[in-house]
């Protein structure tokens, strides 16, 4: 039977941060690093048997491994996010048969969304986590001239994205091939014309981005006091 890996993506320079903390992924929150939240929600899953994590420089792998999983093999991160995930497809050992691609500062993710994601991935080969678009989006088209998009049909993306791995292999070689610059996994295989189903996320799953993130994913991750409003815990 192949194995399943998770891809964890720690590389990133996380310049949007404007230098408030170090190293996003490693921020301390609720009591612990970013990283190491998202690393004991996949092994609470147990839907993953391997994990790569790329990373940025050897300070931040040692930092890292002191939260890494087992077994972990670290890979060295890329300019861009595509360019990590290229050099840790490429590092998987021959019988990983399903592939998660997830941000490390994504820390809320659900271990009963791994695991719902790895039985979807199993029957169609391509699965993203995502929820729905409730604003009103518009397309600026120039000289003033907006045209409003149907919201029925649009969906925001987020990760865990869950594929076979013979399938983000093709996919990663057609951007390479076509020097595409992507931002998410998804778009690597639409390429191909495959289908891609949607596991809808009702929870919050916001990534770290700017200073501002960092007291709303504190927040989403403390638990609640006697009296409060319960926020959402991981």
């Amino acid at each position: 039977m192949s194995r399943t890996a998770a891809i964890l993506l720690a590389a990133g320079s996380g310049r949007r941060m404007a230098g408030a903390v170090p190293d996003k992924v490693l921020a301390p929150l609720a009591g612990k690093p970013i990283f190491a939240h998202t690393a004991a929600t996949f092994v609470r899953s147990g839907a993953v048997d391997f994990f790569v994590v790329t990373y940025r420089n050897q300070q931040q792998m040692v930092e890292l491994s002191a939260y890494a999983p087992t077994p972990t093999i670290f890979v060295r991160g890329g300019a861009e996010r595509q360019d990590s995930v290229a050099a840790a497809l490429a590092e998987l050992p021959d019988d990983v048969g399903y592939v998660f691609i997830h941000d490390c500062a994504r820390p809320l993710v659900r271990a009963e969304q791994l695991v719902a994601l790895h039985k979807i991935v199993r029957r169609e080969d391509a699965v993203v986590l995502a929820h729905r678009v409730t604003d009103t989006i518009k397309e600026h088209r120039g000289e003033g001239h907006l045209r409003t998009l149907d919201r029925r049909h649009l969906w925001a993306m987020e990760t865990p994205q869950v594929f076979s791995r013979p399938l983000i292999c093709r996919a990663y070689a057609a951007v390479a091939k076509r020097k595409l610059t992507i931002t998410d996994d998804a778009a690597a295989v639409e390429l191909l014309k495959h289908p891609i189903a949607l596991l809808e996320n009702p929870h919050p799953n916001p990534k770290l981005t700017t200073p501002a993130d960092l007291a709303y994913l504190e927040f989403l991750l403390t638990p609640p006091t006697s009296g409060s409003h319960a926020p959402f815990l991981a």
